[in-house]
């Protein structure tokens, strides 16, 4: 039985997204949870709700921790939305060869 390649559905996340210059281990991880947030803010979703169900951090108990943790990986999905999302098809094709 192979590994399988897909990211889980609802991982834990870190207090702050990475800001490396190329895809890490975290990324892969949670690109459902980048996507999750490029859909909330697509549709206009109001930061606590998103940062309460996508994030699972209570913004009423932590406001700092929630605002921060939710700019952070709404930052970095939009940057795997721009620029990462060459490598994850890079090695995509690596992986099927």
């Amino acid at each position: 039985m192979g590994v399988s390649c897909v990211p889980p559905l609802d991982p834990e996340v870190a207090d702050l997204a990475p800001d490396e210059p190329t895809l890490t281990p975290y990324d892969e991880q949670h690109a459902v949870t980048y996507v999750r947030l490029l859909d909330a803010e697509k549709d206009n979703a109001e930061w606590q709700e998103v940062a309460r169900i996508v994030l699972h951090i209570d913004p009423d108990a932590e406001p700092f921790r929630a605002r921060r943790a939710y700019d952070s990986h709404l930052a970095r999905a939009k940057w795997v939305a721009r620029h990462g999302y060459r490598e994850l098809l890079t090695r995509g094709q690596r992986k099927g060869k």
